[in-house]
């Protein structure tokens, strides 16, 4: 083989190594940082991994949210009309956070089921639901409701 193509043929070899390494590293700490969404009826259904993070949502079922007299800790349900799922929350909630309303929680799901959030978002005005609610609740009931106020919570 002529010494100017052994080395090109190197230089490809040295290359494509250090890119697939480049490339497994990235992939490694993509996996530790992935936060997927899953709706209330996908939790309940136990397709989610326990005491991974995730992102949950739906809306706050009405007469669900129960505040501790003595700390910050709230517990309420949430749901896509489907599946129902409670949430346990230690901490301030947004100032739009209400019931009826759609929520984005970020947390753990225990043993139990629970949703163990470690941070709640709420959405920003009247007319608006987080596109994962709104796909969620799209999967999981069929029709799409443009609101929470639409839902039947009578369960």
């Amino acid at each position: 083989m002529h010494p100017i193509r052994k080395q090109r043929l190197m230089m490809v070899l040295l290359i494509v190594i250090f890119s697939s390494i480049a490339i497994g590293l990235i992939m490694f700490a993509l996996r530790e940082n992935l936060n997927l969404f899953y709706p209330p009826s996908k939790i309940v259904s136990g397709e989610v991994p326990h005491n991974v993070k995730i992102r949950g949502g739906g809306c706050v079922k009405p007469g669900s949210v129960q505040r501790s007299e003595h700390n910050l800790d709230v517990n309420f349900v949430i749901t896509d009309g489907v599946a129902d799922v409670k949430v346990f929350y230690s901490g301030i909630l947004p100032d739009l956070f209400a019931e009826g309303e759609a929520a984005v929680i970020n947390g753990k799901i225990n043993d139990k089921g629970e949703l163990e959030a470690s941070e709640v978002l709420a959405k920003h005005d009247e007319n608006y639901m987080p596109p994962e609610v709104a796909e969620g609740m799209k999967q999981a009931g069929g029709e799409h409701q443009k609101t929470c106020e639409t839902i039947n919570y009578a369960r």
